[in-house]
């Protein structure tokens, strides 16, 4: 008798290790010799482009390893803001997320935030796929997230019911943006008045006249349909912003080479996927934006250059960093 319940002491103690084991999170827990599970979460709605594109990395790994990999994917926030997410992948909880919020890791991601830094979107693609945009990811690996591309965000210019031909329109305004410091510090150079407030609030605020403009990229405009509350499409393109994408790099050291290939190469070829239909849809729907009524200014680009070139020089007082250096000197050269 006590042989038998010997026996089943040791089963429990090994069913409960088992389900303790399906329990966890981390990266392990979601391989097994059939499947490796990556899951891969961003911000953006089912309709976005970035959605698409991050469907685009689905189809490209799951594919190219015959189903060895399979790639869950979580749109719209479903595992928490951007920030979360971006934690969520240092801890392996969540193995992939597209995001712009990597600065809370490393501030000098957020170089490529700097206003008017880039003159072109095939400008920007140069720096952040060469050695430079690999140099300014690499200290993200201190917190186990490992940058294999660069997805699109866009130019960003600023909507508003009073045109905006000159840096002096902005005085005063009341101008909505995200939370990140050089976005505040752009629009504070420039004396509007900078106001965080959440996106989803966004729409409703500009209704309201809370806030009395706003800036984003065109496809954000378009799909949040800010033509019917603001007269102005002020063509300023003052900011790039990539959307850069991680993988937790426990979980990447985890696969084997041939699998670090397609992941790296799928992740390269969905960016620029994403590239490719933001600047092939921009025009498109600036053309809708304007047939909705929305006017499009077209300002002199220089003279909102020269007031912000103060926000370039305290970064790199700040930041005191030999390859953000470099990367400045090279694109001011």
């Amino acid at each position: 008798m006590n042989f038998l319940r010997n026996i089943m002491v040791a089963m429990t103690g090994i069913l409960g290790v088992s389900v303790l084991v399906a329990f966890i999170s981390g990266g392990e827990a979601f391989q097994s010799d059939d499947e490796i599970v990556l899951r891969f979460g961003h911000g953006a709605a089912e309709s976005n482009e970035r959605h698409l594109a991050v469907m685009h990395f689905k189809e490209l790994v799951e594919e190219r390893t015959n189903g060895k990999i399979n790639v869950q994917v979580y749109p719209n926030e479903q595992l928490g803001s951007e920030a979360e997410m971006i934690e969520s992948v240092t801890l392996n909880d969540l193995q992939m997320a597209a995001s712009s919020a990597f600065s809370q890791y490393d501030q000098r991601i957020s170089v490529f935030e700097l206003p008017y830094l880039f003159d072109s979107y095939e400008e920007a693609w140069e720096i952040l796929d060469g050695e430079l945009g690999q140099a300014i990811a690499e200290p993200l690996l201190e917190d186990n997230l490992r940058v294999l591309a660069y997805f699109e965000n866009g130019f960003r210019h600023v909507t508003s019911n009073k045109p905006i031909e000159a840096p002096e329109d902005l005085r005063g305004l009341k101008i909505r943006t995200p939370e990140f410091p050089l976005s505040l510090s752009t629009f504070q150079a420039l004396g509007a008045n900078p106001t965080p407030m959440a996106f989803g609030e966004l729409y409703m605020a500009l209704q309201q006249g809370t806030v009395d403009a706003q800036e984003n990229p065109v496809a954000n405009i378009y799909a949040s349909k800010f033509q019917e509350v603001q007269k102005y499409l002020n063509v300023t393109g003052h900011q790039y912003i990539p959307l850069p994408t991680a993988i937790n790099e426990d979980f990447w050291q985890s696969l084997s080479p041939d699998l670090q290939r397609i992941v790296q190469e799928s992740a390269q070829e969905a960016a620029q996927y994403h590239r490719d239909m933001i600047v092939e849809n921009e025009e498109k729907m600036m053309e809708e934006l304007q047939e909705a009524g929305m006017e499009m200014i077209e300002p002199d680009k220089e003279p909102f250059r020269k007031e912000t070139e103060q926000v370039h020089e305290i970064f790199r007082r700040q930041q005191n960093d030999e390859t953000v250096n470099q990367l400045l000197d090279q694109i001011k050269e």
